[in-house]
């Protein structure tokens, strides 16, 4: 029996929504860049990721919740090692790359997504039925 905690995954899921809006990355020149701004087929895989957990929360088909919280979650992980990565190997030259990826930081957004990642993990709770 899976039992959902509707306030941890009411708010992971407003977090994960606000996060793709705040700074994702601090850029010299233009300023600070939002998940869009960096990649935009990272953020609609996002948003579509996001809003079908959200739309399977909304129809109770809690099965499938569950696992679209872990890949959610996978995803996370995913999308912070790629813009990673793009920042430090962009051009494929040792110097260019280095001095981009000194200039260029991650921002305050990553962490807010985290924390709404984890709390839509923590909104799936198994029970084990107790047979009589």
């Amino acid at each position: 029996m899976i039992i959902i905690r509707k306030n941890l995954a009411l708010s992971g899921l407003i977090l994960c929504l606000l996060a793709g809006m705040l700074p994702m990355l601090k850029v010299p020149i233009k300023g600070n860049w939002n998940l869009y701004q960096t990649d935009a087929a990272l953020f609609f895989i996002t948003y579509m990721l996001i809003g079908v957990t959200g739309l399977l929360f909304f129809v109770r088909q809690l099965v499938a919740y569950s696992w679209m919280t872990r890949v959610l979650g996978i995803w996370y992980l995913i999308s912070i090692s790629a813009v990673y990565f793009k920042i430090n190997n962009y051009f494929g030259w040792g110097f260019a790359d280095r001095l981009l990826s000194k200039s260029l930081h991650m921002r305050w957004g990553w962490i807010v997504y985290l924390v709404g990642v984890i709390l839509l993990l923590l909104s799936v709770k198994k029970l084990k039925q107790i047979e009589e």
